[in-house]
């Protein structure tokens, strides 16, 4: 269809002659659509080039009957149209030639936005143009340039829709995270009797919680936001787990001006449940969408630290995306009017399947919940290296020291040196080793706890009473080097791929003389993470080493290859020793727990006070290998026997 815009009218013989030019040569079939340095082509590029960057100048403007625009009215038009979209402004690209029919050219523009989350949005809009006076080709602007529906008045805005975030599972499959019952505890204003005494009543219930809420509830605000607050309004003040709001509810359900809701909200098993390891999902912070704008926004779900964070993409999925038209409501605020123009379906999150046991972290995060002190306690299935369960303790921290610490580990390390002398034969089980009060090497004296001596006895015995000074004395035998490969044979020091950050130890090697011999009962430089020792005493227990597993799906790309099989005459002499600290030996608190426990017990100077240490305690029962650190615990038989009593007795024995 031909259309005609009007204009004065002006007898133009050079017009008259071109046109007649024009007729003979569509007579003869050979006029090109807009050939030449006057098509119509320049003004459709000059006019792409200005939308997107806003400058209209060089370019003829006119509306659809005629009348001349101005360039800058036009220009601001097209930016108030692209609404949300205007910070980012289409690629436009002109399809072929245009078409020209009488004094009006037709061409093809491609207008593709690249939206939020890499997502690509393109669709073909027609573009006219008028031939004016002096034979200038002018783009007839309208709304309908930018999109078939839009009108002038109207906006593009973005509506955007989370996928449904995916869990972290355990290794049953069940999700770890899920639904759970809730009380949410707020203030109602107008209800109010003394708001001083509520917040002071309100307090000292919530400190009675056991355990104890870490970080605690701060009600420092309290009184301000009830001060805005309208008089009705809940003005919520924590949301506590059920069985928590059950040990306070009788001191704070008839409080004047208290008001619960039962809700309920994605959380672990239990508060301490795996905390640093899992991580937590929270509302976007501001930290959040000021590093990733393009991915965040306000009111989505992320995830901090640990496994939530580390794999915050794969578990949340890909978010919705709609444009829509928006138009201004009486009111002035803009409002939907229901056309949707592009829709990208949101994507569901991936689960990640873990190795973890609930009845298993149960247990390890029971035995910790009595700790003051940080403290660490990590478990292993010893045939195939699963992680069941990472403890830490107190209070919901986001380091993972069961994973990460890198810390002196005492004599528990006895096992690394008592399996390199074995290897060597430096000495046997039975064979006589002296224990002395102290023992000097290059001026350096070494001593016991509390300055026992055994004399002459058995090796096992000095291993199963933990005589510092026979090890002392012993380390010449391994080399500069046999500790560090005897630990590297352990999966010490190896490069682990676990799916997250792991410490995998670092053994001393090559130092003094005094360096061996205190690195031969775990001091010197050698530090180590507990995930590290339990992966030791595993790989005791089995026969060779085998690197720890965390994730199933996605599986590590690298893990490290299985050791060597160890020695058998070698580790069952180690065995043997370890069950014999139990029975008879520092570990004896644990002789009476249920099934055949071995451990070695560890007190682990950190500074040049001999009287800061931490604890330690490593061991098995069954299939379940384990490793006990509580940081400055003092002596192991205190702190972390005592710890790792509880978790054995709260370990299902099937």
């Amino acid at each position: 269809m031909s259309l005609s815009y009007p204009r004065p009218h002006r007898p133009n013989p050079a017009r008259r002659l071109a046109a007649a030019v024009t007729t003979a040569l569509l007579a003869a079939g050979v006029l090109a659509g807009c050939s030449g340095d006057d098509g119509p082509e320049r003004s459709v590029d000059a006019f792409l080039a200005g939308w997107r960057s806003g400058d209209l100048q060089a370019v003829g403007l006119i509306d659809p009957v005629g009348n001349k625009l101005p360039s800058a009215e036009v220009a601001r038009e097209i930016k108030e149209l692209s609404g949300e979209l205007a910070a980012t402004p289409p690629t436009l690209t002109r399809r072929g030639e245009p078409k020209i029919t009488s004094d009006i050219a037709t061409t093809t523009v491609q207008v593709e936005w690249n939206l939020p989350g890499q997502t690509r949005w393109a669709y073909d809009r027609e573009l006219r143009l008028a031939q004016g006076d002096g034979d200038q080709w002018q783009v007839i602007w309208e709304p309908k340039v930018l999109h078939e529906q839009l009108t002038k008045g109207d906006r593009l805005a973005l509506r955007r829709d989370a996928g449904a975030r995916a869990g972290v599972l355990d290794n049953a499959g069940k999700p770890l995270v899920t639904p759970r019952p809730v009380v949410r505890v707020g203030v109602q204003p107008n209800g109010v009797a003394d708001l001083k005494k509520l917040v002071k009543d309100l307090d000292a219930a919530f400190k009675a919680i056991r355990p104890a809420l870490v970080p605690g509830v701060d009600l420092a605000d309290l009184p301000a936001r009830v001060a805005k607050a309208e008089p009705g309004a809940f003005v919520e003040v924590v949301s506590l787990r059920e069985e928590a709001y059950l040990q306070i509810k009788p001191r704070i359900y008839d409080l004047p001006g208290t008001k619960f809701i039962s809700d309920k909200i994605d959380l672990a098993p239990t508060r301490e449940f795996a905390r640093a390891l899992l991580g937590t999902v929270d509302p976007a912070q501001a930290d959040d969408l000021a590093a990733h704008p393009d991915r965040y926004v306000v009111g989505d779900l992320v995830g901090h630290g640990g496994l939530q964070g580390r794999y915050d993409e794969r578990l949340r999925g890909g978010a919705g995306l709609t444009v829509v038209v928006e138009r201004p409501a009486e009111d002035g605020k803009w409002e939907a009017t229901g056309t949707e123009l592009f829709r990208r379906e949101p994507q569901p999150g991936q689960p990640l399947k873990t190795t973890l046991d609930v009845a298993v972290q149960n247990a390890a995060d029971g035995a910790l919940r009595a700790e003051s002190r940080r403290s660490a306690l990590v478990a292993l299935r010893i045939s195939d290296g699963a992680v069941l369960a990472a403890a830490n303790g107190p209070g919901p921290t986001g380091e993972n020291l069961a994973f990460t610490a890198q810390v002196p580990p005492g004599s528990t390390f006895k096992v690394v040196s008592a399996l390199g002398l074995l290897d060597r034969g430096a000495v046997t089980v039975d064979g006589p080793v002296n224990c002395p009060k102290t023992f000097t090497v290059d001026g350096r004296s070494f001593k016991n706890s509390d300055n026992f001596q055994l004399g002459s006895v058995p090796f096992r015995t000095d291993f199963a009473k933990s005589c510092n000074t026979a090890f002392a004395a012993l380390a010449p035998k391994l080399g500069g080097d046999g500790l560090a490969a005897t630990g590297r044979a352990l999966g010490l020091e190896g490069q682990w791929d676990l799916g997250t950050d792991a410490f995998t130890g670092k053994v001393s090697a090559g130092g003094s003389p005094a360096e061996q011999a205190a690195a031969s009962f775990g001091q010197g430089t050698t530090l180590v993470s507990p995930l590290a020792m339990a992966g030791a005493t595993a790989a005791v227990a089995r026969g060779r080493f085998e690197q720890p597993k965390l994730l199933v799906d996605p599986a590590p790309a690298k893990p490290a290859p299985a050791g060597e099989q160890l020695k058998p005459e070698s580790v069952a002499a180690l065995r043997a020793m370890m069950r014999e600290v139990v029975t008879t030996g520092t570990g004896s608190a644990l002789k009476d727990v249920p099934g055949e426990v071995y451990g070695k017990t560890g007190t682990a100077e950190y500074d040049n006070n001999p009287a800061h240490t931490h604890a330690w305690f490593v061991g098995w029962r069954g299939d379940v290998a384990f490793a006990v650190f509580v940081e400055k615990g003092g002596a192991s038989t205190a702190s972390a026997v005592p710890i790792a009593e509880r978790f054995l007795r709260a370990l299902p024995t099937t």
